[in-house]
């Protein structure tokens, strides 16, 4: 397990679009995915120790924020080859097992990561109604086990993001496993 942190937040760079392949059999867009008052792209994995440590708190976060008009979507871009935990199979049971609130799609070329400049899992890119990033961070203090009492910080920046269009300018770089490259 490689640890990666993220960059910091470039306020008001836009999203790049996708069309990707869903767990459900259906097809997502930057256009289907957005909500009202913002969207939520996350990049993660079944594999990785960092994202099965906070994937309860993210599928709590995603279904809360719904409600508040920002859409969600999580994509996966490892090479499955390198990590057949991360294959379109278990994509798909990990996404009914925890009854996702959001879609799965499966970034098979990984464009769309390097689009995002997506680096681990997981990554977070929380946009405003207009698409603008307004949040680049993490999703709470934990690391590879949930810490008593965590600010959820990426739910509090994502909520401000659906009241008043902008993110906190105090943001904490995201950590965990590094994206799995194609060779």
């Amino acid at each position: 397990m490689v640890s990666t942190t993220t960059t910091v937040c470039n306020f008001g760079w836009r999203a790049p679009g996708f069309d990707l392949a869903g767990v459900d059999g259906k097809r997502y867009t930057l256009a289907k995915t957005r909500g009202p008052n913002g969207l939520l792209v996350m990049f993660i994995c079944n594999h990785c120790p960092y994202v099965k440590a906070v994937l309860d708190r993210i599928v709590r976060d995603c279904a809360e924020l719904s409600a508040q008009g920002i859409g969600s979507v999580a994509i996966m871009s490892n090479d499955p080859a390198e990590y057949a935990e991360d294959s379109f199979a278990n994509m798909q049971r990990v996404a009914r097992e925890r009854k996702f609130p959001f879609p799965y799609v499966f970034d098979e070329t990984q464009d769309v990561a390097r689009a995002y400049g997506a680096v681990c899992t997981p990554d977070f890119f929380g946009f405003n109604a207009q698409l603008e990033l307004q949040y680049r961070g993490r999703l709470d203090e934990s690391r590879t086990a949930p810490v008593p009492g965590a600010r959820r910080e990426l739910f509090e920046a994502m909520l401000a993001v659906a009241k008043t269009g902008q993110g906190p300018k105090e943001q904490v770089a995201s950590i965990g496993c590094s994206i799995k490259w194609r060779r």
